[in-house]
């Protein structure tokens, strides 16, 4: 590292100390913090979350070392306490006992929201019924993240999670999701990504899909095509990171067109709006793919169909 990006760091560093200083109370309320953390560049936290990590009690982490170069990039002494799924129904009454005796507890995940396909639901509900306050710190998101640079609608999304492992169970997962008109949101490892978009080329057709991978990191990656067309760019390849797959929204039962009466409705629309305007209106109209109607309007337009 050259001797300028040191003193960039440091800079970052002495900013964020000062800021977590004047900026915390010295008691934090009583409750249980939901503190979102970075899902990879460890600039992407907020000063409020900064704040709660300095001034709670204990930090409850699912990988304490992981969680470590969090805190020591921004100098926090907070203690750490594990929290995983392995052993939360042990723990969980220790929690609740700190928690009823006015300490602040801040719950942290790997990376992003807490409760986001991470553990912690059962602590929220046990906190609730205990009529304990649970405070969300809000932030980074790989949900959000990968959704608002898909390119995919964004008005109606659902996040299923991780899909099944084996492929059986995956595909009657997927085909519950099949009619959802909205776009889905899914979380894969992966050497899985590809087993998971030809289970989901059976079930969802080719519909539009994303690949993002690595998001806020140095080799963030999203690929944009049909599933078919990703299936067949990922051939072959060693797929590394944190992955999101997205896949487009069911479409509308669409009237079913002749062939006679899509090449009217591609002639028309040429003499109106253009070629490729025409195939992607013509596409829209009748649930046919817009590289088809592409193709077959360039063949009118030059008269060379039969």
């Amino acid at each position: 590292m050259t001797e300028a990006n040191n003193q960039s760091k440091k800079r970052q560093n002495d900013v964020a100390t000062a800021v977590i200083k004047t900026g915390s109370s010295a008691n934090l309320p009583t409750g249980l913090y939901l503190v979102a953390t970075p899902i990879g560049n460890l600039r992407d936290i907020t000063l409020r979350a900064l704040d709660v990590l300095a001034n709670a009690d204990f930090i409850l982490a699912e990988d304490t070392r992981h969680s470590r170069r969090l805190l020591d990039r921004y100098n926090l002494q907070t203690p750490m306490r594990s929290y995983h799924e392995h052993n939360a129904d042990k723990v969980t009454d220790n929690i609740l006992q700190a928690l009823q005796e006015g300490k602040a507890v801040a719950l942290i995940s790997d990376a992003g929201t807490p409760l986001v396909s991470d553990p912690g639901f059962k602590l929220v509900q046990a906190a609730i019924t205990a009529d304990l306050p649970v405070i969300p710190i809000p932030g980074a998101s790989a949900v959000l993240t990968a959704i608002s640079a898909s390119g995919l609608p964004t008005d109606k999304f659902l996040f299923a999670g991780f899909t099944p492992a084996k492929s059986s169970a995956r595909i009657k997962f997927l085909q519950n999701l099949k009619n959802t008109p909205a776009s889905l949101v899914f979380f894969e490892a992966p050497g899985r990504v590809l087993r998971s978009l030809e289970d989901m080329a059976k079930v969802f057709n080719d519909r539009p899909a994303v690949l993002a991978r690595e998001l806020t990191k140095i080799h963030e990656t999203f690929i944009r095509e049909t599933i078919t067309d990703l299936i067949a760019k990922l051939q072959g390849q060693k797929i590394r990171g944190e992955c999101v797959i997205l896949i487009g929204p069911a479409q509308e039962q669409l009237p079913s067109l002749s062939e006679s009466q899509i090449d009217a409705g591609l002639l028309e629309a040429i003499s109106r709006i253009g070629t490729k305007a025409a195939a992607n209106e013509i596409a829209q109209v009748s649930g046919r793919p817009m590289r088809e109607m592409y193709q077959r309007a360039l063949q009118l337009k030059n008269k060379d169909y039969e």
